[in-house]
């Protein structure tokens, strides 16, 4: 399976950004190749993930793992913590030149990346010290309950991972961001009160307008609603100042006030919850038949983490194609409110074009593609639902919230 494309990037220098209804060929034909290497990768990533917990249970090094933690200390939180370090820091060597590739080398061979090396590296500490820190919470807190409830477990730990997810999404914006992006708040005093005024129409509170310099690593441009409650605040990219107009930028923020609108984040966690309660008491099944079968101590023990985590990757995998059509009938809506709520059809379009060429997006994938990977519709049936709206003629639609 190759990882190269023969000629790649070679248009890089003279991607633009063209008018409304002018999806550059050029730049779809970079797209295309840059998606396929990157599903390839996330294949690649999946395998051998996959690969490596059957590796740890079958050669016996899993328990060997936790022997030279006990021969330490005979703490069970102690033991739980320092086998999982171990095991994160041996599998995060082992995949980095895959992190290199996938992350710095292929978004500078197709012009996205404006990131150095010393910072994507810096980044990437930050990141795996983040999700190691992360991840001590969730394996400490579910081996405790393994301990303690161990018929119970999944149960009271699905009921934390949604509480834990909560708590992160409400923290997010004033904790985790600003250690990878820098927030300020937007100076274009017009195009803030404007925004602020739509989000009023939809009923939605922020605590004000922000920029966020994406433009220190990528050229790509996104907007998002970011935080909950006393956090949630207006985000804009740089990387859209300057290219897209205040209609456009209106149209984009509309789209994800229709997030907030129609509770779209609450119905993502609660079908999450349900799938990880899913996969959480079939690990359950999974532990028990590994104590009677592989010679587990209990379904507490530390040496059966990659079998769990087998479960769970593959229970993941198997269901991730109903996520993202669940995701993509969501952001479907969010579009027709976009629509709705600004009636700007041409600003909606012109939009999807921009962002299609400055994003390297790919218009038209592959619809088994679409089906499995994608959490957003194509952009071309984005662009379709935007043309259809305008030949409808729907005006006086802007008060709707």
């Amino acid at each position: 399976m190759a990882l190269n494309s023969a000629g790649a990037g070679r248009r890089v220098g003279e991607r633009r950004l063209l008018g409304p209804g002018d999806i550059d060929p050029d730049t779809q034909e970079d797209a295309k190749a840059y998606a396929r290497l990157k599903h390839r990768l996330l294949v690649l990533d999946m395998c051998l993930g996959g690969v490596f917990g059957v590796v740890l249970l079958v050669s016996g090094m899993s328990v060997r793992l936790k022997g030279v933690v006990t021969a330490h200390t005979a703490q069970p939180v102690l033991v739980v913590g320092g086998y999982f370090v171990l095991l994160a820091l041996a599998y995060g060597v082992l995949v980095q030149p895959m992190e290199y590739y996938g992350g710095f080398v292929l978004p500078h061979r197709y012009g996205l990346s404006t990131q150095t090396v010393r910072g994507w590296l810096v980044d990437q500490v930050k990141g795996g010290l983040l999700g190691l820190g992360l991840g001590l919470i969730v394996i400490e807190v579910m081996y405790y309950l393994l301990r303690l409830m161990p018929s119970m477990w999944w149960l009271v730990t699905a009921l934390f991972m949604l509480l834990f997810t909560v708590v992160l999404a409400n923290l997010a914006p004033v904790l985790i961001v600003p250690l990878f992006y820098k927030l300020t708040p937007l100076g274009d005093e017009e195009l803030v009160e404007r925004l602020v005024k739509l989000a009023e129409r939809a009923n939605t509170s922020v605590k004000g307008v922000f920029s966020i310099n994406l433009s220190s690593k990528t050229k790509a441009a996104n907007a998002m609603v970011m935080g909950l409650g006393n956090t949630r605040r207006i985000v804009l990219g740089d990387t859209l100042h300057g290219e897209y107009s205040a209609d456009e930028i209106e149209t984009i923020l509309a789209h994800e006030l229709g997030h907030q609108v129609q509770h779209d984040m609450w119905w993502g966690l609660l079908l999450q919850s349900a799938l990880t309660l899913i996969g959480l008491y079939l690990a359950h099944v999974v532990l028990r038949w590994g104590v009677r079968v592989m010679g587990f101590s209990g379904v507490d023990d530390i040496a059966a983490l990659p079998l769990l985590a087998l479960v769970l990757g593959g229970f993941m995998v198997v269901t991730g194609p109903l996520g993202n059509a669940f995701s993509r009938w969501r952001e479907g809506m969010a579009d027709d409110y976009a629509l709705r709520i600004t009636d700007k059809p041409e600003a909606f379009v012109s939009v999807m074009v921009k962002l299609a060429n400055q994003n390297l997006a790919d218009v038209d994938p592959e619809p088994w593609v679409e089906l499995i990977l994608y959490s957003h519709p194509a952009i071309n049936r984005r662009i379709q639902r935007g043309e259809s709206y305008q030949r409808q003629g729907r005006g006086g639609c802007g008060a709707e919230a």
